[in-house]
């Protein structure tokens, strides 16, 4: 009995972590590339009135970039599973699989 308490709080630890990275974690890097942005423009788009600031565009654009990787992964996971098939990374790229 003690074993199946400790093997369901993994199970619930590793959703809550999914959960949280998917759920709250790809909107927290989008409000970071907006402020990024906003810090790489400087003057009027911040309350400082700093110089513009390039890094923060490249800062801004990396973030997004993620959240964009994010969204497609998830969309490839959804149409995989609809078509029969099952998304899995060998080599840390993803591949198309039969499921068994």
């Amino acid at each position: 009995m003690g074993n199946l308490i400790v093997l369901w709080l993994q199970g619930a630890g590793q959703l809550l972590l999914v959960g949280l990275l998917v759920g709250a974690g790809l909107p927290l890097v989008f409000a970071l590339g907006i402020r990024a942005l906003a810090w790489a423009e400087g003057g009027a788009a911040e309350k400082s009135r700093a110089e513009p600031r390039p890094v923060g565009r490249l800062l801004a654009w990396l973030c997004f970039g993620v959240v964009v990787l994010g969204v497609l992964l998830g969309l490839a996971i959804i149409v995989a599973s609809g078509f029969g098939l099952e998304l899995v990374f060998r080599g840390g790229v993803p591949v198309f699989v039969k499921e068994d």
